[in-house]
């Protein structure tokens, strides 16, 4: 009985109250149950993560992405292709006999992978404000001289006074360096439209207990390789390099299962 009577009252309450207000309430509780679904399913997905690699983003295209805007440049002339009569050379050939670059679809490259990262970054923030106020009544149409009026304060030097003072003080630095430089064999997986190639190469290399790897993908232009049939990673558009790699030393080197799902929980 005493649970109807609660949800009863409830009721009357929620019924009584205003429409704008009702509306609100209803808005806010809806927010925090979304929010506390997300929370969830983000936990959720965290711990389905537990032990893996980050995975990488895929490569997609730029054109689809959000604030896209296409570049308009002058562009020449279209050439027409001329033949030289009794003449060997071919017109766009990059050798006297045969071009020797990847171009078609399984055609192989190798990736110059030189990436050298280095940040050093400092910035800090200082603020400071002080202000006071005040005001007095020094006479108050003799008041000032009442017993009443002294009781209120009537004619004090200051009948009203605030002081307000604000600091803030605040540091930050970043230092990263990192260096990667090797060579990968890298597969042509995809020719586009436009004649540019997707390709994609991974590496393994095992010593004893401990494997690396080093994953390299993105796109580059058949312009771009070289005569050795070379490209450097600095000339792949959306490239995407992973080096790293599993064992016994990587298993070590990462927290147990059971302190990262602690990790995940703890709202602390």
């Amino acid at each position: 009985m005493a649970s109807n009577g609660s949800a009863v009252e409830v009721f009357e309450f929620s019924c009584g109250l205003h429409g704008d207000l009702r509306t609100r309430l209803e808005r806010h509780v809806a927010v925090a149950l979304i929010a506390g679904v997300l929370g969830a399913c983000n936990t959720a997905d965290r711990l389905s993560q537990v032990g893996a690699t980050p995975a990488l983003s895929a490569i997609e295209d730029p054109t689809t992405q959000s604030g896209y805007k296409p570049v308009r440049m002058p562009m020449p002339d279209v050439q027409p292709v001329s033949y030289a009569p009794n003449s060997l050379w071919r017109t766009g050939s990059h050798a006297f006999f045969k071009n020797q670059r990847a171009a078609r679809l399984g055609d192989l490259l190798t990736v110059k992978v030189n990436v050298t990262d280095k940040a050093n970054l400092a910035n800090e923030t200082k603020r400071s404000r002080a202000d006071s106020e005040s005001f007095g009544l020094p006479n108050a149409l003799g008041l000032e001289n009442n017993a009443v009026g002294k009781a209120y304060g009537v004619g004090g030097s200051a009948l009203l006074s605030a002081k307000s003072a604000t600091a803030n003080d605040g540091t930050g630095s970043v230092q990263r360096a990192e260096t990667v430089t090797t060579n990968v064999a890298a597969v042509v997986t995809q020719v586009l439209p436009n004649g540019n190639l997707v390709v994609e190469g991974k590496q393994e290399i095992r010593v004893n207990f401990e494997v690396r790897e080093l994953i390299v993908a993105g796109v580059v232009r058949p312009e771009d390789i070289d005569s050795d049939n070379t490209i450097d990673s600095t000339k792949i558009a959306q490239a995407r390099i992973a080096y790293g790699g599993r064992g016994q030393i990587t298993d070590v080197q990462q927290p147990r299962y059971g302190q990262q799902i602690v990790d995940i929980l703890l709202p602390f």
